[in-house]
């Protein structure tokens, strides 16, 4: 078995890798050569945690396992971050257990991957100006994925407590683009894509907010009861995500499920477009992709990781 510590990711898994390895599962996905299994999630009734897991078998990657972990909002206390996780891998030709990685940072990676992913696909074309709604740990690897993806310009955004938004300033300004604080109105009819990564439960960008061509990342809602979007938002745009069945149960589009004015037809998986089995964004004015996270993105970058620490000498074998 190999052990791939969380203090080695920073070194080995890049941003390009995580892009690669997200896009392959997803086509894998849409090919029906990967699947994803049932996620367990739960408040554990201790520290307000919430504790999961998400796994799935990658038969052209030939990936099998789980990512255990979740959710600790008082990890401050402690001086570690909110989300706490590990990705198992097991041999998917005897069962055994192949390795466990530290899967903290390579989430963020995974999670910033997928929206990447999204706007290549779905973006307008020319798009200049990114949006960024919320200003957490996560944005800045949203932001730096995003503008790896197209030409953008310039950033603009907001977030729901003002004095968070030098995260997004500083990110920007290490990219070296201009960045400009502005309301939600505003953000909406000037943003061309939109990345909103957010733990928000009521909807903070609203129908009448977003103008012209434009294409949004929904990143922050993987729970019952979370949201960003006006469901009539939701309602007028072209939809993807990563799992349909997820998006309209826990993702962002759960609360348009639940009030009927979009069905599991009107919503695509990315895959698809990226085999070329979808036209993506077509004539859509705006498109809407909910990533809500799956078991297989993770175990995509563990593996990759895995090889890349391997080759490195920073993997540890251990017997068990």
């Amino acid at each position: 078995m190999w052990v791939v510590p969380e203090k080695e990711i920073a070194g080995l898994m890049t941003p390009e890798a995580a892009f690669d390895a997200v896009e392959r599962v997803f086509a894998a996905m849409a090919s029906d050569d990967a699947y994803n299994f049932p996620v367990v999630r739960e408040a554990i009734g201790y520290e307000d945690a919430l504790y999961g897991f998400k796994g799935g078998f990658d038969r052209a990657g030939k990936t099998l396992g789980l990512k255990a972990g979740g959710y600790w909002p008082n990890n401050q206390k402690h001086g570690l971050i909110n989300h706490q996780s590990t990705v198992f891998l097991f041999d998917p030709d005897t069962g055994r257990v192949a390795a466990a990685v530290g899967g903290n940072l390579l989430t963020a990676l995974r999670t910033a991957a997928a929206s990447a992913v999204s706007i290549k696909h779905l973006a307008p074309k020319g798009a200049k100006v990114l949006g960024m709604i919320g200003a957490g740990h996560q944005s800045a690897f949203q932001m730096r994925a995003a503008a790896r993806t197209g030409t953008f310009e310039k950033v603009i955004g907001w977030n729901p407590h003002p004095e968070m938004l030098s995260r997004l300033a500083d990110t920007a300004a290490d990219l070296g683009l201009p960045f400009e604080a502005v309301e939600l109105p505003r953000l909406g009819a000037e943003a061309d894509v939109i990345i909103s990564i957010t733990s928000a439960f009521e909807p903070l960008l609203m129908d009448a907010h977003v103008e012209g061509s434009t294409h949004i990342a929904a990143m922050g809602t993987d729970t019952k009861g979370k949201q960003e979007l006006d469901p009539a938002l939701v309602g007028r745009a072209r939809l993807f995500t990563d799992e349909v069945a997820q998006s309209v149960s826990i993702g962002e589009f759960q609360h348009a499920a639940a009030q009927k004015t979009i069905s599991d037809s009107d919503v695509t998986a990315i895959g698809r477009v990226i085999t070329g089995d979808h036209e993506g964004r077509g004539d859509a004015e705006v498109t809407i992709f909910d990533g809500t996270g799956v078991g297989l993105q993770d175990l995509a970058v563990a593996g990759a990781v895995v090889e890349l620490a391997k080759q490195q000498g920073k993997a540890i074998e251990v017997e068990i």
